[in-house]
């Protein structure tokens, strides 16, 4: 209701959140939009400061409004083109205190904004020194948990899979192909061809480096049983992948980004691709094929996978495209 006493407070912890977005529509065109927001059910606050805005010059829109109610406010937003420049920016708020929407507010839902969900893998994605450091280096412990068993196997594995960035790139293309984003698209394999070739290099040069400083040998990989699960998956390891390619685009598009390590995990992409360089540097053929088959074999329960989760949440939550 515009007018009564709103307490919000930010924060940016991933949790169940609601939206503040802030709109500088063309100046002609706030008071229409203005009307429009007001009748939204699930805007709790809506305010206005007229000529706020240097760039672009306009009045700043300010609207707080839940998280079922964002996609609406995107539309209308994103109608305002017509009328001239529009300048949409959002984030998050983590609790609105409103007691006569109470039960609106505790009932709200835990869904990103498809804006939102591009920016975010477009961040974590980007070609950039960070990000291929951070493929390397989970490359590289990888690499020394495929010549191990055991304990320190499994933390090998687990590391690796919090270390390098590996879903987002491979997220991109699924959200890409329903929306018909395809610069989404092509950026995603873009980020993934860098990044999974910068991780099989550098899984490559660690087991030479190891082999060279005799703590590790040809049979010790060769032999490995996590070599011959990842070269001979079983149908049990296809569902724990299937399973955690869902699970991944599940947490990126529901503000759970900081649980996608998990599915990584069950993925084991990080260890195939790994896998990969190690084959090349140990010169066994046959094992470098069936780490690309595995590494395969994830891209596309990743692609598939996402594919029907965004599918799933366009139609049933979102259904509109994104703004840009």
């Amino acid at each position: 209701m515009i007018g009564e006493v709103i307490a919000t407070v930010r924060t940016y912890d991933g949790r169940n959140v609601h939206r503040a977005i802030e709109i500088t529509p063309p100046p002609a065109y706030t008071d229409p939009l203005l009307r429009e927001l007001e009748e939204l059910e699930h805007v709790i606050n809506l305010s206005v400061v007229r000529g706020a805005s240097v760039k672009p010059p306009g009045d700043v829109v300010t609207v707080h409004t839940l998280n079922r109610g964002a996609d609406q406010v995107m539309r209308l937003a994103d109608a305002a083109r017509k009328r001239g420049q529009v300048s949409v920016s959002t984030s998050e708020l983590s609790s609105i205190v409103d007691p006569e929407h109470e039960r609106k507010v505790a009932n709200d839902v835990d869904e990103a904004l498809w804006e939102e969900a591009e920016t975010g893998l477009r961040q974590q994605s980007q070609i950039t020194v960070n990000y291929l450091a951070l493929m390397a280096l989970g490359g590289a412990v990888a690499a020394t948990g495929l010549i191990v068993e055991s304990t320190s196997q499994a933390i090998s594995v687990v590391a690796a899979a919090i270390i390098a960035p590996g879903f987002d790139p491979l997220a991109k293309i699924p959200m890409g192909l329903v929306l018909r984003r395809w610069d989404v698209v092509r950026s995603g394999l873009r980020s993934a061809a860098a990044g999974y070739l910068t991780l099989i290099l550098s899984a490559a040069l660690v087991f030479l480096v190891l082999r060279w400083a005799g703590v590790a040998t040809v049979e010790e990989f060769v032999g490995n049983s996590q070599v011959e699960e990842l070269a001979d998956p079983t149908l049990r390891d296809v569902l724990l992948s299937a399973c955690g390619a869902v699970a991944g685009l599940v947490m990126m598009l529901s503000y759970r980004r900081y649980l996608i390590p998990g599915a990584l995990v069950a993925l084991v992409i990080i260890e195939a691709a790994a896998m990969i360089g190690m084959a090349l540097a140990a010169g066994e053929a046959a094992l470098v094929y069936e780490g690309i088959e595995r590494l395969g074999l994830d891209v596309l329960l990743i692609v598939v996978g996402g594919v029907l989760v965004v599918v799933l949440k366009q139609v049933i939550f979102h259904r509109r495209t994104p703004m840009v």
